[in-house]
């Protein structure tokens, strides 16, 4: 039989009900389509695009696939028409066996949205088969005594096909004894009895010989022939008779083998060979000889084989007695088969989204799914449950048909992947179940910002580091997968008059290494602060900072620098020490910093060159220049001293000092001396002359207005001369009285650590004719010293000494040792 043209749409192809199914409805109708068997590969079954109101595009758009029922995909649809062909050829028999009608069900799969439309496909049948007998020979023992109108059952034929193409009636052979009787069993399926027409005559005719002939309804009919002969037999009165012409039994589907089912008995009123009774099962059917067996004695019927309720619920056995002489009869058996709970339950995927994004909201529809359970009843019913706590449900969208969706929020970075188990259990007792396991994916979006590992970031960094030395890495975490996750790092731009400290250093984008931009000096930049940001991959990037601190660590890279004494010749004078100095007197100080820090500014001071190098020694520490013993007479007048400064970096850095020291037996004449020495001072210019020119003219002035008021203080100082003397040492007699000129004294301090102020007389002579100043002395309070100091009376002296308070302080404390004040300040001149 061919198939017509996809123009010309089958007989009986039809649509019985369409709807749509939509899984938050919750409805769902089955279309139906039918195609005969055998049907060629590529026939047109049907046309789902227009049956579904969709076109070709749409349909190829939405990438509609069939799922098939059951294991192998018989259909094949045509995503670009639309068209629902035969991929390869079905045979019904083979399909179906007898059962009637034979449906192939599949769904049609739409995505975007996702959808299913469930359809089924009736298998028709053709009349590819003929009725066969088992037994192309068929033999009958008829007693010759049998009445007219006495009914034998024949062999039935078998016939694959169902309805009409099904075996309709059977024919016999003309003969003048028998005709055939076609009869109709409760299944459908026909059976033939023979019929006696006339009365057997054993003596005229021992056998009678006839064919007989099966014919289906098919167009055109088949048929099939096998012979029957009729054996007449001599005469046996009595038949045998069962006890019940219909035997009804129930049996359990997980009944084991050789369980017995029912025992059947007849009985024969003919004694000897006539009455013995012998059971066998009348071959109507293959299946029955397969499935049961019959004690010839006993009449007990047994399995041969398991029974299965989902293949056969129902069994009708015909079964003879036959006695010695050849007589027999017959009961049917109906065997009806119980079921048991011995299928589980059969979760059956249509649909699954394998990876699922976490931010999908809840109610998403992950996968679909079908139970199917082949028991009935309680047996059959089945319910679905996931197992374990997880964002996922199961919702119900038909019979035995469930949608998995999700019902809570998704983080995978919690849970990056789900194993759902989808449970399916039936009612039966005991009941039975059975799972499935999908694995769902979670597909990150980008919900997480990068986290750095710390908040705050300290390195370390030398000064005068090359430009491009790795500082340290930096180093942040996102929780995000993929390009998410992908962290780069920056500096931010600091505010707008800030230093520019972006400018020191920079970060690798992709690594987070900090490295020097330039190099960087400690004494201008010890530290300094940046924010780095982290920023992912995502769409819109999610970042966020870290607080990077910078400690740049100082290097010795600046020499000791020495303040004091100066090291330009031209300031720096002579320092002066007295013949009498005693072992560690204070010559000097020398004070120098150094612009690094730490160890590398800590500074230590040495003797490095003297003139004599065991008069003098230098405090480490402190810089102090002292006597390291008491100064003679056969010193050197002049002595040179070199001070090396040194730090403690590595390598060290060290400055030196120079300084010049005279030993002088008293501060006067070692002025006059140093003033003859032309090296000693420089000679002033001569822009510097006429102005000390003008300072003298104008001091002789005032001198002379001051002899005057000198004569009236002399006489106030000759009155208290008297008192005075008890106490202190007269002055010297050109020099005028204590007090008058108080506020005329001149007082020189020491520097840095030298020691505190002392007081010294300042005299000027009247005809020296030089600008200068010059200081003399201290003013010792003992005869004898007053005797050595006291000038010529032919010079005019303006002398200014210390007050009778002090100088009373001053005897106290200078009469043991009279040559030696306790602690003589740094000798030093001014010139003016």
């Amino acid at each position: 039989m061919k198939l017509r043209k996809r123009e010309e749409p089958l007989p009986g192809q039809a649509v019985v009900l369409f709807l749509l199914l939509h899984v938050s409805g919750m409805r769902a109708e089955i279309a139906r389509y039918s195609v005969p068997e055998e049907a060629e590969r590529g026939s047109f079954v049907a046309n789902i695009a227009k049956d579904l109101g969709l076109t070709g595009e749409e349909l190829s758009a939405r990438q509609a696939r069939l799922v098939p029922d059951g294991e192998k995909e018989y259909l094949q649809l045509n995503q670009h028409t639309g068209d629902l062909v035969v991929r390869e050829q079905m045979d019904r028999e083979e399909l179906c066996g007898q059962s009637e009608p034979c449906l192939m069900r599949f769904e049609v799969l739409l995505e975007s949205p996702l959808q299913s439309f469930r359809a089924e496909v009736r298998l028709t049948d053709i009349n590819d088969h003929a009725p066969v007998f088992l037994n192309k020979e068929i033999v009958l023992k008829i007693p010759e005594s049998v009445m007219p109108e006495t009914r034998f059952l024949l062999e039935s034929a078998q016939d694959p096909d169902v309805g009409n193409n099904s075996l309709q009636h059977y024919t016999i052979s003309s003969n003048e004894y028998f005709h055939v009787y076609t009869g109709r069993r409760n299944d459908g399926r026909r059976y033939a009895e023979l019929v006696l027409d006339r009365a057997l005559d054993r003596e005229q005719q021992a056998e009678v010989a006839f064919s007989i002939t099966a014919v289906d309804g098919g167009t055109p009919p088949r048929s099939g022939t096998a012979l029957i002969r009729v054996v007449v037999l001599d005469i046996n009165d009595n038949i045998p008779v069962f006890t019940r012409s219909l035997y009804k039994v129930s049996i359990r589907e997980n009944s084991s083998q050789d369980t017995l089912v029912v025992v059947v008995s007849a009985s024969d009123l003919d004694s000897g060979t006539n009455g013995e009774i012998a059971y066998s099962i009348f071959q109507n059917s293959e299946e029955d000889l397969q499935t049961f067996k019959i004690n010839p004695g006993t009449g007990q019927i047994r399995l041969k084989k398991p029974l299965d309720y989902e293949e056969t619920k129902t069994y009708e056995i015909d079964v003879q007695a036959t006695d010695g002489g050849g007589l027999s009869t017959h009961c049917k058996v109906e065997v009806q088969v119980e079921d048991v709970n011995d299928n589980a339950p059969e979760v059956i995927i249509t649909s699954l989204t394998s990876t699922l994004s976490e931010a999908a909201p809840p109610n998403t529809v992950v996968a679909l799914f079908n139970v199917r359970d082949r028991d009935s009843g309680d047996n059959g019913r089945t319910t679905c449950e996931l197992a374990g706590e997880q964002p996922f449900g199961i919702s119900l969208r038909a019979s035995d048909s469930y949608a998995l969706v999700t019902s809570g929020a998704l983080d995978r970075e919690q849970v990056p992947e789900y194993n759902v188990t989808v449970r399916a259990r039936d009612e039966g007792s005991p009941a039975l179940s059975a799972s499935k396991t999908l694995l769902v994916r979670l597909v990150d979006v980008n919900d997480n910002a990068p986290t750095f590992v710390q908040e705050i970031y300290t390195m370390v960094m030398s000064e005068n580091e090359p430009a491009g030395t790795s500082l340290g890495r930096l180093r942040a975490t996102d929780a995000d997968a993929g390009e998410n996750a992908l962290v780069r790092y920056a500096i931010e731009a600091p505010p707008a008059g800030t230093p520019a400290s972006a400018s020191y250093v920079s970060v690798d984008a992709e690594s987070g290494t900090i490295r020097t931009l330039r190099p960087l000096d400690y004494e201008k930049v010890r530290a300094f602060e940046l924010v780095v940001l982290a920023s992912d991959g995502g769409s819109p990037p999610l970042s966020t900072q870290a607080l990077l601190r910078i400690v740049v660590q100082d290097e010795n890279d600046n020499s000791p620098v020495v303040l004091h004494p100066p090291s330009d010749s031209s300031v720096a004078g002579e320092l002066l020490v007295p013949r009498w100095a005693p072992s560690g007197y204070l010559v000097a100080k020398v004070v120098a910093v150094d612009a690094d820090s730490g160890q590398n500014a800590w500074l230590s001071y040495e003797l490095a060159k003297a003139t004599e190098p065991g008069l003098f020694r230098v405090g480490l520490q402190s810089g102090e220049v002292r006597t390291a013993r008491a100064v003679t007479e056969r010193d050197a007048p002049r002595q040179r001293l070199v001070v090396l400064v040194r730090d403690r970096g590595q390598p060290p850095r060290s400055a030196t000092a120079s300084l010049a020291v005279a030993l002088v037996h008293d501060f006067s004449s070692a002025f006059l001396q140093l003033d003859k020495d032309p090296g000693s001072r420089q000679q002033p210019q001569g822009a510097e002359e006429d102005l000390l020119a003008t300072y003298l003219v104008a001091s002789l002035g005032c001198v002379s207005s001051l002899f005057v008021l000198s004569v009236i203080a002399l006489a106030t100082a000759k009155l208290c001369k008297a008192r005075l003397r008890a106490h202190l040492s007269p002055p010297s007699a050109n020099c005028y009285a204590d007090g008058d000129f108080a506020s005329d004294a001149v007082d020189v301090g020491g520097m840095g650590t030298l020691s505190p102020a002392y007081r010294y007389e300042v005299c000027l002579t009247t005809g020296s004719g030089r600008s200068e100043f010059q200081f003399l002395r201290p003013v010792l309070l003992s005869p004898q010293s007053s005797a050595e100091t006291e000038p010529d009376k032919d010079e005019d002296l303006l002398c200014s000494s210390q007050p009778a308070g002090d100088r009373e302080a001053d005897a106290g404390s200078t009469a043991a040792s009279p040559f030696q004040p306790p602690d003589w300040p740094v000798g030093r001149s001014v010139h003016a």
